[in-house]
């Protein structure tokens, strides 16, 4: 019997919705080659529903999104709402309340796309960052002393426990020998942050006793930062805090050639994950038909693989390199030689002769 799958989908801002469409298309030609089904429930969430009516995230559509089996996202972001009340009140919330406790991204160069990194290839560039993704900095504990005066305090505390760092880095490890990579390194700042990356390092090492296939290091990370420019050949697995993973995450994009092809996951592996592309919303390119769909297709591929269509995801995955090969003229948006429909359709055709 067939498999179907419950997708939830949030579109959300600016040029979400235009890029989503893409990779439903994508979705929908997988479903075909694959003879697998699934049922789409979308959710008006974001800016626009912000300002209509208050609401960020509904109880009701928290609870249904547990029920689902991906969750598919757009973007979230509106100029018109004051930074920070979509990312905690939408993203956070969903993060949190799924228990989507690793943020996995591959920083991966296709065969084709342009990198600033002089004489790197794609074989240079293939590692995968995972990043713990509910503790850390953004957990919100901390506060303000004496607000709005000459002597005012804030305070933000970096929150790191057992449990949340093991699981992580276990992560890490078993995503390494599945993927049958070679190294899973260590991001920290041991030097500076004693308490929480000794919590971090401690338990790394505790851990890679059980995996004794695998090589280990470490890398303070504004060291990591160079390598990462200088020698990405150099990384595999990196598994580091939510901090510092948010950073080095964007460099990783930039070096894959920019965020119209990097795209993530928020995960929970035994639970509902989420799938997005990591550029944005941008705004000023909204209607316009010209905006790089790849990244959420290439999300769209992630989703894929872990609801365990895997044959799908190659597809999409195949595809997406053969566009970026021998189709685009660029990744910037506007400058692709092609609109954003005709994106998706070129990756639908590829998909559909493969």
């Amino acid at each position: 019997m067939a498999a179907s799958y419950r997708i939830g989908v949030i579109p959300g801002d600016g040029t979400g919705p235009e890029v989503v469409a893409e990779g439903l298309k994508a979705l929908a030609a997988a479903a075909d080659r694959n003879t697998f089904s699934y049922d789409l429930v979308e959710y008006d969430l974001g800016g626009d529903r912000y300002l209509k009516t208050g609401e960020t995230l509904p109880g009701s559509v928290l609870a249904e999104l547990k029920t689902v089996h991906a969750i598919y996202l757009g973007a979230i972001g509106h100029p018109e709402v004051q930074p920070g009340i979509l990312e905690q009140g939408i993203l956070l919330t969903i993060r949190f309340a799924l228990d989507q406790y690793i943020n996995l991204r591959p920083v991966v160069l296709y065969p084709g796309v342009w990198t600033p990194l002089r004489d790197k290839k794609p074989e240079d560039i293939n590692c995968l960052v995972v990043r713990e993704n509910t503790e850390g900095l953004y957990v919100g504990s901390g506060g303000f002393l004496r607000k709005g005066t000459p002597d005012e305090v804030a305070i933000q505390e970096s929150v790191n426990t057992r449990k949340g760092v093991e699981r992580c880095i276990r992560y890490a490890f078993e995503l390494c020998r599945r993927q049958k990579r070679h190294k899973v390194t260590l991001c920290g700042k041991t030097n500076v942050l004693t308490y929480a990356f000794d919590l971090w390092e401690r338990t790394f090492h505790e851990v890679a006793h059980e995996y004794t296939d695998i090589e280990t290091d470490y890398a303070h990370v504004d060291a990591l930062c160079m390598w990462m420019v200088k020698n990405p050949e150099w990384f595999d697995v990196i598994v580091t805090d939510n901090m510092f993973g948010d950073i080095i995450t964007d460099l990783g994009a930039m070096i894959q050639g920019g965020m119209g092809i990097a795209a993530g996951g928020n995960i929970n592996p035994q639970g509902v994950s989420m799938f997005e592309p990591i550029g944005g919303s941008a705004p000023k390119y909204t209607g316009k038909n010209i905006i790089n769909p790849l990244a959420a297709i290439a999300a769209l591929a992630m989703l894929l693989d872990n609801i365990g269509e895997e044959n799908g995801s190659h597809q999409v995955e195949n595809a997406i390199k053969r566009v970026v090969k021998d189709d685009l003229e660029s990744m910037d948006a506007g400058r692709m030689g092609h609109t954003t429909q005709e994106v998706g359709d070129l990756v639908v055709k590829y998909i559909l002769e493969s």
